[in-house]
């Protein structure tokens, strides 16, 4: 393949958390669709071997587990149960996490530390289980699924948005701490896409998913395959010059940073 080209992704192993349905599957098939083993997770066993299988019946190679990733020893687990299997780890994209919409002024201690357990604590603690072999390996990328909320302020989102935040601060020192020793760290932050997580998130903030495609400057909702490939880009050798970066799929959002035909007392919320 001549030097410049697009280098294919077949036989390397990816693990990418939360990916029995919306954006994770999408990046899931999305990677295994150019070449990459993938490990799919969930909470259920059942779900992350459905979605393993949906994988693999489309040509793809796959391995379902079951990992519950705010227990203390679930990451190690799950990275060595990826290379007792494929015998190799090249990619983790950080994509488990959850949503919450409520009142900053009563938010109640255990909704906030469910919040910043799945959505900051358990990436880094995946990070730190990958990271292991892939620094001894020399290679790796890190992928964390951020959000617009990393990067703005919405009401109703203390938790949320203080573990985006978060995890955007820990892909920067992440990124200088291992960038000499081969590992890249990057995150990607979408603002809405069309999942089954919004559409919940859209009913508990009180707003439609029509509002959010007319505020939104593309004037729609993003696809998962959409933030998807921005992912296989990240993992691939076509962005070995990318790390400690926050690569926006929010169809304009920040760089419009208005609110535009929307109520200010609108209370919306990305993913």
């Amino acid at each position: 393949m001549p030097e410049g080209r697009t280098q294919p992704l077949t036989s390397r192993v990816a693990i990418v958390t939360g990916s029995s349905s919306g954006i994770g599957r999408a990046i899931a098939a999305e990677l295994a669709g150019r070449g990459m083993s993938v490990v799919v997770t969930s909470r259920s066993a059942e779900r992350a071997q459905a979605a393993a299988a949906a994988i693999e019946d489309e040509g793809g190679t796959a391995l379902g587990v079951a990992a519950e990733l705010t227990d203390a020893d679930a990451p190690a687990v799950l990275v060595a149960r990826t290379l007792e299997h494929f015998g190799r780890l090249d990619a983790l994209v950080n994509n488990a996490g959850a949503g919450q919409v409520a009142d900053s002024e009563t938010l109640a201690l255990a909704d906030w530390q469910r919040i910043i357990d799945l959505d900051l604590s358990a990436p880094f603690r995946c990070a730190q289980a990958a990271a292991r072999p892939m620094l001894a390996a020399g290679r790796g990328v890190i992928v964390n699924v951020s959000s617009l909320t990393g990067h703005l302020g919405l009401a109703r989102r203390a938790a949320y948005g203080a573990a985006k935040h978060g995890l955007e601060g820990l892909t920067k020192t992440l990124a200088v701490e291992w960038a000499r020793r081969g590992v890249r760290v990057v995150s990607v932050a979408p603002a809405y896409v069309a999942t089954e997580l919004l559409a919940g998130t859209s009913k508990a903030g009180g707003f439609t998913l029509e509002e959010v495609a007319h505020r939104t400057p593309l004037g729609r909702l993003a696809e998962p395959e959409e933030v998807a490939r921005v992912v296989a880009f990240l993992v691939s050798d076509d962005a070995s010059y990318v790390t400690g970066s926050s690569v926006l799929v929010d169809g304009g959002w920040i760089a419009d940073g208005g609110w535009a035909g929307m109520s200010p007392s609108t209370t919306i919320g990305a993913r």
